[in-house]
């Protein structure tokens, strides 16, 4: 998935069995994880696995990625099946989780039709498309998908997630320099909405489907 400058590799595994919570449960579960490699950044970062923790940074997104491609899924039509998605960082300028998610529901989408060919389900499980796009405010103009530059300059910075159907999944947004208007909330977010329709559309061009 490439956002400008921005390039992030998401892949997805189909793994027999869920977490020790589902044991008893009919239903599958989809689960991320992600990381930035050393070089994806300007100067080089350390492997987070050398200091033996997550960041919380890294935490959080994981937790993102999840939770959006649950929201979108049914998780009862793969039962005791856990999808692992990973997502790596190859190249950084801004917009990481974004592009993240938005490869991540491709990836998705190509597991569960892969276990569609196999014969272990008989229907796709994702419910709806959805993809995530960074807006904000940089010199009180209203700009879309951040690239770094613009991102450490702004005024204020959302990152949305929405479904096809124009429903929120997550809005994480902050004021840097000064609070922002309903008005230009309302703008910021009309902004995400026409963009991630833009984002479904080429997702779905990539695995065939045909769009409007």
């Amino acid at each position: 998935m490439e956002f400008g400058n921005t390039k992030v590799i998401c892949t997805a595994s189909v793994i027999e069995g869920v977490p020790p919570f589902l044991a008893e449960s009919n239903q599958g579960w989809i689960t991320a994880e992600y990381s930035m490699l050393p070089r994806s950044t300007k100067e080089r970062n350390r492997r987070e696995i050398t200091s033996g923790k997550l960041s919380g940074r890294t935490a959080e997104i994981q937790r993102l990625i999840g939770r959006s491609l649950r929201a979108v899924s049914d998780l009862d039509l793969f039962p005791q099946y856990t999808i692992y998605i990973d997502c790596d960082v190859i190249q950084a300028d801004g917009g990481t989780r974004t592009a993240a998610i938005t490869g991540s529901c491709v990836a998705l989408y190509d597991a569960f039709d892969w276990m569609i060919e196999r014969g272990i389900l008989t229907g796709n499980p994702l419910k709806e498309w959805m993809a995530a796009i960074s807006v904000g405010i940089i010199e009180g103009k209203i700009e879309v998908d951040l690239d770094y530059l613009l991102d450490s300059n702004a005024e204020t910075d959302l990152n949305v997630v929405m479904t096809e159907a124009g429903n929120f999944i997550e809005i994480q947004g902050t004021a840097e320099k000064r609070p922002f208007s309903p008005s230009e909330l309302s703008e910021l977010l009309t902004l995400a909405h026409q963009n991630i329709r833009e984002l479904i559309k080429l997702q779905k061009a990539t695995v065939g489907i045909a769009t409007n």
